[in-house]
């Protein structure tokens, strides 16, 4: 009799320890592909990465994304004669197929059910001529409260995706889409302007100064705060005058490696001149904040070695300035090159405070600048 009352228990713990093995092996496949997608250097690796290998991991019957071409960041990226150059039926841009997609994730939630529920304008532009599949799901592409496209995964399983199942992974894994595509398109636009710093491997002042112009429109658009950080290298005319100017660029490039390390994915790094660098984060000052601390600790801790093996301190002073932009074009711009020249002085209030510090301007009554 106590076995028999054990079964029952025991069945359903081996059915726990078998959903929670499951998921484990599904969250590493779907990390694999987030390494992929991550690590793209260009356009077409981001599309082979999800119209081949994501179906292949998955078993999925297609994949289609949709991408608006209006998006600053994709505008030179979904040129018709770029598209018909890569050769991707699954890659869409048509309005048609925006709209679509927007009435039926219109709450920013994922759609997902069986492929005949799809209304005919959807299933005309997402899939062509071809059968809707069994099931689909319908993940936004979405940055904040800005919905750059749209990534439908369809399988030949009309219970694979059905509505009521948790779509938490796959939300997630859309997050990590959105965010390499920006990263995808960031890379193309080094390429095609020439605007990468070839010591640093970083994007460069002129570029900077364009993802400024964009990121301040962007944040009037949506009324979300902008913020900059401005990182400077303590001493570093010693480090050159003391170890030589090759130790010096090395300086340069473990520094900047290690600032690209701690901001998020669709973040700008540039070296600004010199020994300056300028990030362009999208958050509020308290996010700045919080960025810039683990930059100078990062800093810090890096192991820069000379000729002999001694350990060279590595220490930068940071300057942090952040803005809710609001007003017509031209007044928004202003305040954006306001906020950069407050970083840039904040930097300097580092410097004078001690180095190895981050300041952050706050205008008073008295006009003083305090931390």
């Amino acid at each position: 009799m106590t076995n028999l009352a054990q079964t029952p228990l025991s069945d359903r713990l081996r059915s726990l320890v078998d959903t929670v093995q499951h998921n484990e092996r599904t969250l590493r496949r779907f990390q694999n592909v987030e390494l992929r997608l991550i690590g793209a250097q260009d356009f077409p690796s981001f599309l082979d990465t999800l119209f081949s290998h994501l179906p292949q991991e998955f078993a999925l019957a297609g994949v289609t994304l949709w991408l608006d071409d209006r998006a600053p960041m994709l505008l030179e990226l979904l040129e018709p004669k770029a598209l018909d150059a890569l050769g991707r039926s699954g890659l869409k841009t048509s309005r048609e197929g925006g709209l679509a997609a927007q009435g039926l994730c219109g709450d920013g939630r994922p759609w997902l059910g069986r492929g005949v529920e799809l209304d005919e304008a959807l299933t005309r532009a997402f899939f062509g001529n071809a059968d809707a599949p069994a099931s689909a799901i319908l993940l936004p592409l979405a940055a904040g409260n800005t919905v750059s496209g749209y990534l439908c995964l369809g399988s030949d399983d009309p219970s694979r995706f059905a509505e009521g199942m948790g779509t938490d992974i796959l939300e997630r894994f859309a997050s990590i889409v959105t965010a390499s595509l920006d990263n995808v398109a960031h890379r193309e636009r080094l390429k095609q302007l020439g605007m990468t710093d070839s010591l640093t491997g970083l994007a460069n002042r002129r570029y900077f100064d364009e993802r400024l112009r964009e990121e301040i429109m962007r944040a009037v658009r949506y009324g979300v705060p902008v913020s900059c950080l401005f990182i400077d290298i303590d001493s570093f005319k010693r480090i050159n005058d003391t170890y030589g100017h090759q130790t010096g660029d090395r300086a340069l490039a473990i520094v900047a490696a290690c600032v690209r390390q701690q901001v998020r994915l669709g973040d700008t790094v540039a070296r600004y001149g010199g020994e300056e660098f300028a990030a362009l984060l999208q958050g509020d000052r308290a996010d700045a904040l919080t960025v810039a601390e683990r930059v100078r600790l990062a800093v810090e801790r890096l192991e820069l070695q000379d000729d002999h093996g001694e350990r060279i301190a590595l220490t930068v002073s940071i300057g942090v300035a952040a803005r809710t932009v609001s007003g017509t074009p031209a007044e928004a711009a202003t305040l954006g090159l306001a906020m950069m020249e407050e970083a840039d002085r904040a930097m300097y209030q580092a410097k004078r405070n001690g180095r190895n510090r981050i300041e952050a301007l706050v205008k008073m009554p008295d006009e003083s600048a305090q931390r």
